[in-house]
């Protein structure tokens, strides 16, 4: 499973935006059926909607955003004992495997099954751990999505309507998983709509670490929310 957890499609956010405009066309009432909660109303759209087609990265928004951000980093440092549990975890199953690797040829056969068997049941220990944690993580990771593009949503559509768009596509995920293959600057709303939202928002950005390292906010064109990274699995032992 990869690292990273959160990879929101077109559709999440389709629905979520569609939700927000309320237009009244089948499409918009089908977003009930989403994944997320539908959005609170923005003025109905009408027919005389804009022209242009824009490009958002939600997740970018999102996790971009300083409510994103500030969350995210108290999700990972609520996650830091469990991932210093999964670290000691990897460390004595390396040790199991180097000592395997080490003196397989001066233990006699029940000694070498015997340590096989541990190292096997650690490894099976190890790896479900860190599907649950990675589970958990995600789980956490979404609800802050869905709470931030619940708000975001409305702005979304009112951001569309006063400057001429008639069109946003999600650029979240790079082509061909993404429709769109490039896209210009002057097209791309997402930083108009994060700084609004910061400011709607009234969350300060996060302060920097101490080392005075800034905080990064998700890379743009894909952008993903971060999550705990996922101890190395140390190799199994070749039998002999």
């Amino acid at each position: 499973m990869k690292s990273k957890f959160l990879q929101f499609s077109l559709a999440v956010a389709v629905c979520a935006i569609s939700a927000a405009a309320q237009t009244g066309s089948p499409a918009s009432s089908s977003a009930s059926g989403s994944a997320l909660p539908s959005a609170p109303s923005a003025t109905p759209t009408t027919g005389g909607a804009g022209t242009k087609i824009g490009i958002i990265n939600i997740n970018e928004a999102i996790f971009g955003s300083n409510e994103g951000r500030r969350d995210v980093e108290a999700l990972q440092k609520k996650f830091e004992p469990k991932q210093n549990e999964l670290k000691s975890q990897s460390d004595e199953l390396d040790g199991l495997k180097k000592q395997f690797q080490t003196q397989q040829d001066k233990l006699n056969d029940d000694a070498k099954a015997t340590l096989q068997k541990q190292i096997e049941t650690k490894q099976k220990s190890f790896d479900r751990s860190v599907q649950d944690a990675q589970e958990d993580f995600g789980g956490q990771q979404q609800e802050i999505a869905k709470r931030i593009l619940q708000k975001m949503a409305p702005m979304i559509v009112k951001y569309s309507q006063e400057n001429g768009f008639g069109m946003i596509v999600d650029a979240s995920k790079p082509w061909p998983e993404s429709p769109v293959l490039w896209w210009g600057e002057t097209v791309d709303i997402t930083k108009p709509i994060v700084d609004a939202y910061n400011v709607q928002s009234g969350v300060p950005a996060p302060a920097a670490p101490a080392s005075g390292a800034a905080t990064k906010p998700p890379a743009s064109k894909p952008a993903t929310g971060t999550a705990p990274a996922k101890p190395a699995t140390p190799a199994a032992p070749k039998p002999n």
